[in-house]
């Protein structure tokens, strides 16, 4: 018996139906979904402390459940003190199961273990039918070890989907869950 994510199961047997009919589909095809989720953190310590840069692949590869990556610059800023090619950041894409399980963690124990939550903040759409949203701490997933961190450091995560509008991927990533502040509009 082989094992599928719950929030895969979850979406192919009530969010794809029920989109299809709120956005009026006739084709399965078009109803959009998540195609890939994208952790960065931006790691700009790490020009003067290159342990920074070690300790953040670790992490977010307990985080992503995949290995990270350094990301590297591009050009020489010498205000910064940069130089081309140093490793300045940490990032991780996730596709497939480990996608729909990182979502899972996301959804039901990481965002309400953050600090003083009021809901994910719906401004983080691109237009495109994407979503960014920020978290100032990497202490709120579980697989962190708060005795052993050395910095705090924040992330930002990317939910990349098939939506052609940020209505379409309001609606996707509501359904899958996310607590998204509640705008009470005066009348």
């Amino acid at each position: 018996m082989n094992y599928v994510p719950r929030l895969r199961e979850k979406y192919e047997n009530e969010i794809r139906p029920s989109l299809q009919k709120a956005i009026g589909c006739k084709s399965v095809m078009r109803v959009p979904k998540i195609t890939k989720i994208c952790l960065n953190q931006g790691l700009g310590a790490a020009t003067a402390d290159k342990k920074l840069i070690d300790t953040g692949i670790q992490e977010m590869t307990l985080i992503a459940g995949q290995k990270a990556v350094a990301t590297k610059s591009k050009k020489d800023i010498s205000n910064f003190k940069l130089r081309r090619n140093n490793p300045i950041g940490v990032r991780v894409t996730l596709r497939g199961d480990r996608m729909y399980e990182f979502l899972d963690r996301l959804i039901a124990v990481a965002v309400p273990r953050i600090r003083d939550f009021r809901g994910i903040n719906e401004k983080g759409f691109d237009g495109r039918g994407n979503y960014t949203m920020g978290i100032s701490e990497q202490i709120i997933f579980p697989e962190i070890d708060i005795d052993k961190i050395s910095k705090l450091n924040g992330m930002d995560i990317t939910f990349v989907t098939t939506a052609f509008n940020d209505e379409e991927c309001l609606m996707l990533l509501k359904e899958f869950g996310f607590p998204f502040k509640n705008q009470k509009k005066a009348e």
